[in-house]
């Protein structure tokens, strides 16, 4: 049954007892739709009984496809969606145009309740599109943040926005702080996340208005806050969550894909094989699986285009652990506990 307006969506293993069910864009990625539908019953398999997944794609391609992938006898089904958002399409007019698209389809499943969360690694700005119109906003919130974990020399850092909210304003970049709190704490499971501000240095007074800005609102806020972190020690690990608008941060994301390619490519043409390996392991992006869109009502992860079957597998173990951690109450109650003044 769908919820009134602004109350939270909640479910899955954590507080039902039930599987959480993860509607998966079966049409979304570069090689849809049999990445999306192995990486699926790969998941479902390891998951022994805590996730169903609803494929959602063309049925008779993904119906071969789930053959192929020997997932026929496992708690899967399939949605019919004939129609699909390109890569290359505009968002917002696509997702109006297309209401029998994939991702347009996955989202009214969850809007209805059919499922708790969904997986896409179709075109990023229609999923947003899609799920901004089709689940609304958190209460609280203004503008909603796509939530990647980057590769440190430590743990992964959770860097948000990576591209959701171009143009941010002070109150926004609390939101980010206090949403990416709330998700390392209860998904990433770290009890007391530091929270630092993307900046040109580490001096209060150094960066832009908008930065300089958010610092004293971050600084009164119910959060680790441990100050600002400069683009060339990020990746040192000083930091659980970094905030950022989104332009910042998307940047932030391509280049460092960019740099890890460089330095994989440097080091296989070396014939440094085993240095290769570790690095692969401790950079490698499938081990993350997907970026969490926070400030949806919903459990909405967004895997990259070019998604392994791997991947896949771990976006839709990531929209579960979202799912049974209720992270979007959990959102509500920390954004509650901050106080932003006048900066919204």
């Amino acid at each position: 049954m769908p919820e009134a307006p602004g109350e939270t969506r909640t479910g899955g293993m954590g507080d039902s007892g039930r599987p959480a069910r993860i509607a998966v864009d079966a049409m979304g990625g570069e090689r849809a739709p049999s990445v999306e539908v192995e990486g699926a019953v790969e998941a479902v398999r390891e998951s022994e009984g805590a996730i169903e997944v609803v494929l959602v794609g063309r049925e008779e391609p993904v119906r071969e496809a789930l053959e192929a992938a020997g997932g026929s006898d496992l708690p899967l089904s399939v949605v019919h969606a004939d129609e699909v958002i390109g890569m290359d399409e505009s968002p917002a007019s696509a997702v109006r145009r297309k209401r029998g698209s994939s991702i347009v389809v996955a989202t009214g499943l969850h809007k209805r309740g059919e499922v708790d969360g969904l997986v896409s690694a179709g075109n990023t700005g229609a999923v947003v599109a899609s799920t901004l119109l089709g689940l609304g906003m958190l209460p609280g919130v203004r503008r909603p943040a796509i939530a990647s974990l980057f590769p440190t020399v430590n743990e992964p850092t959770l860097v948000l926005d990576v591209g959701a909210s171009v143009d941010c304003r002070p109150g926004d970049l609390v939101e980010f702080a206090m949403m990416g709190d709330a998700y390392v704490r209860y998904v990433v499971g770290r009890e007391r996340p530091r929270v630092a501000l993307m900046n040109i240095g580490e001096e209060e007074s150094k960066g832009s208005e908008l930065v300089q800005q958010a610092y004293p609102l971050l600084a009164a806020c119910p959060i680790n806050f441990v100050g600002n972190v400069e683009g060339r020690t990020f990746l040192r690990g000083k930091a659980d969550v970094i905030v950022t608008d989104g332009f910042v941060g998307n940047v932030m994301l391509k280049l460092t894909e960019g740099v890890i390619d460089i330095i994989s490519n440097a080091l296989r043409d070396d014939g440094d094989l085993a240095g290769l390996g570790s690095l692969k392991r401790q950079l490698d992006y499938q081990e993350y699986g997907g970026a969490p869109l926070l400030g949806v009502n919903g459990v909405v992860i967004i895997a990259h285009g070019s998604s392994s079957a791997k991947a896949i597998k771990n976006a839709v173990k990531a929209a579960g652990r979202f799912v049974d951690t209720d992270v979007d109450a959990k959102i509500v109650t920390r954004l509650r506990e901050a106080t932003t003044g006048n900066a919204r």
